[in-house]
């Protein structure tokens, strides 16, 4: 399991302060299973490591089975929550066999020509993930792709694209089964930013290869062992050590990696506590940083700015593969002192280093560490992060679930646009 570190918030967060906030804590928990809470609609995903469909979990086997039979790339269209959790596990754990790319995440022609390169002279698939089918940058980018997949395939085509949607209404809901193309649900009680350990995420995320009984297992571990109703428990000392600098004037949160593969994990995370926790006037605004390259652009910021932010890092001790640094007969960099020591060890240092520089700094860090990173392990962390969000959303007087300021942009967009 996962290790929560708190002690790099000495001087900021007391155990006596964390423990006053018991009762705060234990309240906010309780709220994700009234039905009277705020947003009591969308929180099928507290119990979906154990609830969730297991004959549909089947046909995601099969049918990813099957594209990794027929494909030699598959495109998965889709924006936010339709995405980012699936790629955050494939950027972990790259795909074999199979090239996954993403489009519909963005109204970029070069990004989607970019796709559309990856595909031409080899047999390929799409997975379409909406609710409704009809959000701009997807919808846009399905287009394209279905009209480019039919020109390759023909009637064939129906055969290679698989519908992540409603499961009984909507617009693509309506084309998927005018076609017969298989579809997979989006659950109604599951918001597109707690959608990862649903379909959404678990089609592309088996069609890399990666076992994705391993990550529901995981989730499942953490949904046991998360439900503790004390301040033993990792997610509240989270939730409540958070609240707690943000009423200090920590407004910022920078989620912070040690492997480039990580990063998005931290865009996940920033969908999932700023749509949750950014309403009202409120909310810790969630960043991202990847050490120790963005140390040499944000280090001077994060260590002499504003102090109005904190760092939650999240450190895998062993990343499956290490570097031994060589000995130099010329030693002109001056680093024979680590010769023959692994790559790893100096990250070590340098991990532990920033720590102490910041905390000095008065930017104070909560530090999520892991033995190492698997499927499994990813799942854990997936299931962590939720419940830590949904705990702390309600903490701050919020309804986690809902996303009121997403449509404004949209409203003004279709205006512009012209849009019946």
């Amino acid at each position: 399991m996962l290790k929560l570190d708190l002690s790099n918030l000495e001087g900021a967060v007391s155990q006596e302060q964390l423990t006053a906030m018991t009762a705060e804590v234990a309240a906010a928990h309780d709220k994700l299973y009234d039905p009277a809470a705020p947003g009591s609609d969308y929180v099928g995903w507290v119990r979906l490591p154990e609830d969730y469909d297991k004959d549909e979990f089947a046909r995601i086997q099969k049918a990813a089975a099957k594209i990794r039979s027929d494909s030699d790339v598959l495109v998965v269209i889709g924006i936010g929550g339709s995405y980012l959790g699936a790629r955050a596990t494939l950027e972990v754990f790259p795909a074999q066999g199979i090239e996954i790319c993403f489009a519909g995440c963005s109204l970029s022609p070069n990004e989607l020509n970019r796709v559309l390169d990856k595909v031409r002279g080899k047999n390929w698939s799409i997975n379409v993930i909406s609710k409704s089918g009809g959000t701009t940058e997807p919808a846009v980018a399905f287009r394209v792709f279905r009209d480019a997949l039919v020109k390759q395939y023909g009637a064939e085509a129906n055969r290679r694209i698989y519908a992540t949607t409603d499961k009984a209404r909507g617009a693509l809901k309506g084309v998927a089964d005018a076609n017969g193309w298989e579809t997979f649900v989006v659950p109604d009680d599951v918001g597109g930013r707690y959608s990862v350990l649903s379909a959404v995420g678990l089609l592309p995320i088996a069609a890399a290869g990666v076992d994705i009984a391993e990550l529901m297992g995981g989730a499942r571990d953490a949904m046991t062992a998360f439900d503790r109703r004390d301040m033993s428990n990792p997610v509240w000392q989270y939730a409540a050590a958070r609240n707690l600098l943000y009423r200090q004037g920590k407004k910022i949160e920078l989620f912070c990696t040690y492997e480039p593969s990580y990063s998005f994990v931290g865009e996940w995370l920033k969908q999932l506590f700023g749509e949750s926790e950014g309403k009202d006037g409120k909310g810790i605004f969630p960043a991202s940083a990847q050490f120790t390259t963005d140390l040499h652009s944000l280090g001077q910021y994060i260590q002499d700015g504003e102090r109005h932010l904190f760092e939650t890092v999240i450190y895998v001790d062993d990343t499956g593969c290490d570097v031994a640094i060589p000995y130099s007969d010329d030693n002109g960099d001056n680093l024979n002192y680590l010769a023959g020591r692994p790559l790893s060890f100096v990250r070590e240092m340098a991990f532990r280093g920033t720590l102490a520089a910041h905390k000095d700094g008065g930017a104070p860090s909560i530090v999520i560490r892991m033995d190492k990173m698997s499927p499994r392990a990813l799942g854990e962390l997936f299931y962590f992060f939720e419940l830590s969000c949904g705990v702390s959303g309600h903490m701050l007087g919020v309804n986690p679930f809902n996303q009121p300021g997403v449509e404004a942009y949209k409203k003004n967009m279709f205006a512009l646009l012209g849009r019946p």
